[in-house]
């Protein structure tokens, strides 16, 4: 199997079930709702979540361990253990770990439908252009 056709399997899987593990480290539900779910999401060193946007939900993260660098629309910002962030349903935004430890974050998503498809990536939209060192 090539590099390519291994994540495409495991971008699959990341839709497929809330909790589990994926290429950049582990989700985990802890309680869901019919209009909230709360997880528990940790990333691997050096590791992020791609850009994407969810049109029916907002999410609220805490940095429960390592620090967080959020991209959220335009702006980018570091979070420490205890530091918070809202993103906006209809917003672009991805989480990384800058790090050398593992970081970890409660994730609270709120909203009217929590769907796994009701997640786009830039990609996806042709809002964000590959660039030759990330093919």
């Amino acid at each position: 199997m090539t590099e390519n056709e291994s994540n495409d399997q495991l971008n699959s899987n990341e839709s497929s079930s809330h909790s589990g593990a994926r290429y950049w480290g582990n989700v985990e539900v802890i309680e869901e709702g019919e209009t909230y779910r709360i997880s528990r999401v940790e990333i691997k060193p050096r590791h992020g979540i791609k850009p994407q946007i969810h049109y029916h939900r907002n999410e609220h993260w805490v940095v429960v361990s390592g620090v967080a660098k959020v991209t959220c629309g335009n702006e980018e910002i570091l979070l420490n253990r205890n530091e918070s962030t809202y993103v906006p349903a209809a917003t672009l935004h991805k989480v990384e770990n800058p790090g050398h430890i593992p970081l970890v974050i409660l994730e609270i998503q709120n909203g009217e439908y929590l769907g796994e498809d009701d997640t786009e990536r830039p990609y996806d939209l042709n809002l964000v252009k590959p660039t030759p060192e990330s093919k």
